[in-house]
Formats: C-alpha cells, structure tokens, sequence
C-alpha cells in the first residue's frame, strides 16, 4: 500500500484574526440620547419654521 502523505494543520487559530472585543470611546451615547437629540432637532425645527 502506498503510504499516505497527509498535512496536518494545528487547528489553533484557523487563519482567523484577532481584533479586541470592544474598543474604548471617549464619547458614550446609549440609544435614548440619540433618540432626544433627534426629537429635539426636529422641535427646533418646527418651531423655527412657525416663526
């Protein structure tokens, strides 16, 4: 029988890159400021459209 020449690749990483989790911002904003902020940008409007 011939005798088989296999490769074997170590399994550890799998060509995947590694970049970090979360990143650290010096700005927070959660989703309910940006909504607020939204609002208010649109009542500002309305406002200065009645004027």
């Amino acid at each position: 029988m011939a005798k088989k020449d296999k490769v074997y690749i170590p399994s550890g990483i799998g060509g995947l890159v590694r970049y970090p989790e979360e990143e650290k911002s010096k700005i927070k904003l959660e989703p309910i400021h940006v909504i607020i902020f939204a609002i208010l940008i649109a009542v500002i409007e309305i406002i200065l459209a009645l004027i």
